[in-house]
């Protein structure tokens, strides 16, 4: 099975590589990120870069798709190489997965129209602008479309999938063998849980 996960300058380093953690120990699976171009790409803070090591055009229809986000998606929401990429490889694709604010260039690619769908919490009205239907759960499913909500839940969003992929046990598997039980210091890592003073400083820090 061979897994794309697009990357880009700009891109959300968590987004792209919590899903490749996951995803990359499912048996017989290849995890590829690809780009217009080959080569590095910087991410959103510049202080790190991923290695894209096959173009979109040769890998025109994988298995599943995981579009990851960052503040490059911006560019790409009206890139017509990628949407129509994108639009490609969802027609034959068994998953199409998106982390954050990857799901917007799935709405701008016309994939998520009439879906619900969910997105970082700051963009879920830009979402539903592009066509989709915005919800605030961390992982939704419709049909062989899931889509994450922001960055740290492109975990969450991956393990659903290896449970769809190949099974429960594997999935708790893979779950115990990245030792992914989070237990943050602070119970606010959602809108519905933050203060509104912690809401307007992320706000102001996005």
């Amino acid at each position: 099975m061979n897994v794309a996960i697009p990357i880009f300058d700009g891109i959300t380093a968590l987004d792209a590589i919590g899903p490749y953690e996951v995803l990359s120990r499912l048996p017989r699976t290849r995890v590829h990120f690809v780009a217009a171009e080959p080569g590095l790409k910087r991410t959103e803070t510049g202080m790190l870069a991923l290695h894209a090591d096959a173009t979109l055009s040769a890998l025109a229809h994988p298995d599943v798709v995981v579009f990851p986000g960052g503040f490059g998606t911006r560019a790409l929401m009206t890139d017509e190489q990628v949407l129509a990429w994108v639009r490609t490889a969802h027609e034959r694709s068994q998953w199409t997965t998106s982390v954050c604010t990857g799901a917007l260039v799935l709405a701008a690619a016309g994939v998520l129209d009439g879906l619900e769908a969910t997105t970082h919490w700051l963009l879920l009205d830009k979402l539903g602008e592009l066509g989709a239907t915005p919800v605030t759960r961390r992982v939704v499913e419709q049909g062989k479309i899931i889509t994450a909500a922001g960055v740290s839940s492109g975990i969450d969003m991956a393990l659903t999938l290896a449970a769809r992929i190949a099974g429960e046990d594997i999935a708790r598997a893979i779950q115990l063998g990245i030792e992914y039980d989070p237990q943050p210091p602070f119970d606010g890592g959602s809108v519905a849980k933050a203060s509104p003073e912690i809401i307007e400083l992320a706000r102001g820090r996005s």
